[in-house]
C-alpha cells in the first residue's frame, strides 16, 4: 500500500485527491471514509479480475455502494503472446455495470494509454 496526493480540474474547479492503495480485502474503518473506489485488475489475469469481483461484494457488504463513486481498471502492460489477454471488454463492461455508478477504463503505462484519464 501507498498514500499520493494530487490535485485535479474538474469543471474548472480544483480538487485535492487523497488517494490510499490498499492491498488486500477492504475492512470496516475503509469502508467508512471511502468516497470512491478505483478497482484495479489485469486482464491477462483471470485470478485477479475474480478478486476484483469478490473486493466488490465485500465492499458492498460493509457499506453499500450507492454513494461510493467506482472506476474498474484493467491494465494491460504485460500481454503478450506468451501472456493473452482472458478478460474480454465485455465481461469487464458487464461488471461494470453490475456495479452501478462505475466507470471502466483499460490502461497500459508502458504506452500511456488512459493513464492521465
Amino acid at each position: 500500500g501507498g498514500q499520493f496526493k494530487r490535485e485535479v480540474t474538474v469543471d474548472g474547479q480544483s480538487h485535492l485527491l487523497l488517494i490510499r492503495e490498499e492491498a488486500g480485502a477492504p475492512d470496516a474503518q475503509f469502508a467508512s471514509w471511502a468516497d470512491a473506489v478505483i478497482f484495479v485488475f489485469s486482464l491477462e489475469s483471470e485470478s485477479s479480475f475474480e478478486e476484483v469481483t469478490q473486493l466488490h461484494a465485500l465492499l458492498s457488504d460493509l457499506r453499500g455502494t450507492g454513494d461510493v463513486a467506482l472506476a474498474l481498471v484493467g491494465t494491460q502492460d504485460k500481454i503478450s503472446s506468451s501472456s493473452p489477454r482472458v478478460v474480454e471488454d465485455a465481461r469487464a463492461r458487464a461488471l461494470c455495470g453490475d456495479m452501478r455508478r462505475c466507470l471502466y477504463y483499460e490502461t497500459c503505462a508502458t504506452y500511456g494509454l488512459n493513464v492521465d484519464r
